[in-house]
């Protein structure tokens, strides 16, 4: 029998009743909540200024300050982001849900780590620190786009089961 366009188009719920209920319980999503805009404009922020020195050659402290910055809170939201995910799924990390999101974050965090170990050792020098910096970014902003895709659809969800 063919199916109609809502019928295959239809997609399994983000959440069961329970994992939306632990997640509205838990304090970390009230953190993850907080947390993702700080890093986003921490991003947006060490975007700028490693554009202004990569463009001008002026401002190279600034720039790696705002990376190292950047990379702290994704540290700090990786971490606190595994602990919400064992709170609502059960597993710190790659629970089907986010399985993909939690995958882009791994190549997220190789590659502010690389950032890390270029600066501390100087192999790349200042330019290609700069350079593997806005490639993490990049990689960054696609993570961040899938969070705010999963977000829509666990509030498409909620409007639906409402």
């Amino acid at each position: 029998m063919p199916q109609n366009r809502s019928q295959r188009l239809a997609r399994k719920p983000l959440y069961t009743a329970e994992e939306r209920a632990r997640r509205d319980a838990t304090k970390w999503t009230l953190v993850q909540g907080l947390l993702a805009p700080v890093q986003f404009l921490a991003f947006a922020v060490s975007v700028v200024l490693v554009l202004r020195y990569l463009f001008t050659d002026q401002g190279y402290l600034a720039a790696t300050v705002s990376i190292l910055i950047k990379t702290f809170l994704l540290y700090l939201i990786m971490i606190t982001g595994a602990i919400w995910e064992k709170v609502v799924f059960g597993q710190y990390l790659l629970a089907p849900a986010f399985f993909w999101e939690d995958m882009i974050s791994f190549a997220v965090i190789a590659l502010h780590t690389a950032y890390l170990i270029a600066l501390w050792t100087g192999f790349l020098g200042p330019i290609g620190e700069m350079v593997l910096a806005l490639t993490a970014y990049c990689t960054y902003a696609v993570n961040a786009a899938q969070f705010l895709w999963k977000l829509r659809m666990a509030r498409l969800d909620a409007m639906v089961q409402a």
